[in-house]
């Protein structure tokens, strides 16, 4: 899970890579870490959310949403 800290980060290392001096190596892989993490941490959400998700048809009868096939 991305802490605010992460997200500080994250957007710091952009604001400094539109600078003219840019990003050193060292500061592109620990962005290029943390944006993964957090793209696996949105989609972990999503994930979780739709899981608990249910379809309820005209009957009113729910049933969970499942994966497509």
């Amino acid at each position: 899970m991305m802490t605010q800290q992460d997200i500080e980060r994250i957007n710091q290392l952009a604001r400094k890579s539109k600078t003219p001096e840019g990003l050193t190596d060292r500061e592109r892989r620990e962005q290029a870490d943390l944006r993964r993490r957090y793209l696996d941490s949105v989609k972990a959400s999503l994930t979780a959310q739709l899981d608990n998700t249910y379809v309820v048809d005209p009957q009113g009868n729910r049933r969970k949403l499942g994966k497509k096939e």
